[in-house]
């Protein structure tokens, strides 16, 4: 049976199978992740950006509370390749034979864009704004004692965020192939987008224009990079419904 010819109801019992699959590989997710998070931590603690630092627990629990963070950061990431899967699942029957091939293989290609968002916060700008901050202390003479919990709460706050903004082609190409925005409406809506992108990379850096830039500038690049992967995916598109038509005909 396809998705097309499925009742209300049975839509909703699919989608709750399958919210169901996603607890339960989450749980087996986090279990993983308690053995993964504390060599994790202690990595991150010793870094070479912060391996002067010595880093502090200013409550009893906080110790916990930064494995638990961990812990659960680290199982969410794990579990995305099953979660986008499951969504592609769930919406696949809908689609034509070739769109269900591309969007599957927008799946690797997803995880692999939040990894390197991580990775591009972690190794080149979380150094810069750590350096900054630092700078800041000395110059106001300030003695900056670190809390192991206000520590990584920043690097997640730094890091997490690019993770889901590098995943803009991907969202841009597909929502390209339902139809649903097109590279002329990218090309005409820019400057408003680069307004939003910049105000999003000015709450994710501290207040100096260097840092503001760092993330600014790679933001505006994504955005054109999806312009260009738009024009593909929508050109694509079309000779898919052209040659449909065709057959249609015949």
């Amino acid at each position: 049976m396809s998705q097309n010819d499925m009742t209300v109801v049975e839509h909703i019992e699919e989608l709750r199978k399958r919210i169901i699959f996603v607890a339960i590989i989450f749980l087996i997710a986090v279990i993983v992740s308690f053995f993964l998070s504390q060599p994790i931590i202690k990595y991150l603690q010793h870094s070479e950006y912060v391996k002067e630092l010595t880093m502090n627990a200013f409550k009893i629990t906080d110790p916990f509370k930064v494995y638990m963070q961990m812990t659960f950061v680290l199982a969410i990431v794990i579990i995305s390749p099953f979660v986008l899967y499951q969504i592609w699942a769930f919406v696949s029957p809908g689609l034509y034979e070739k769109e269900q091939k591309i969007t599957l293989s927008y799946i690797p290609v997803s995880v692999l864009l939040f990894l390197g968002g991580i990775a591009f916060s972690y190794l080149i700008l979380f150094p810069f704004v750590i350096d900054f901050m630092f700078r800041l202390s000395g110059n106001m003479n300030i003695n900056a004692v670190i809390g192991i919990n206000e520590y990584f709460q920043f690097l997640f706050q730094i890091t997490i965020p690019f993770g889901f903004l590098f995943q803009l082609p991907v969202v841009i190409l597909f929502l390209t192939r339902l139809g649903i925005v097109t590279p002329m409406f990218l090309g005409k809506v820019r400057k408003y987008a680069y307004f939003l992108l910049v105000v999003i990379g000015a709450f994710i850096t501290p207040p100096d224009i260097i840092s503001h830039l760092m993330v600014t500038f790679p933001l505006l690049l994504l955005y054109e990079i999806s312009i260009i992967i738009s024009k593909i995916g929508y050109r694509k598109a079309q000779r898919m419904q052209q040659e449909l038509e065709s057959q249609e005909q015949v």
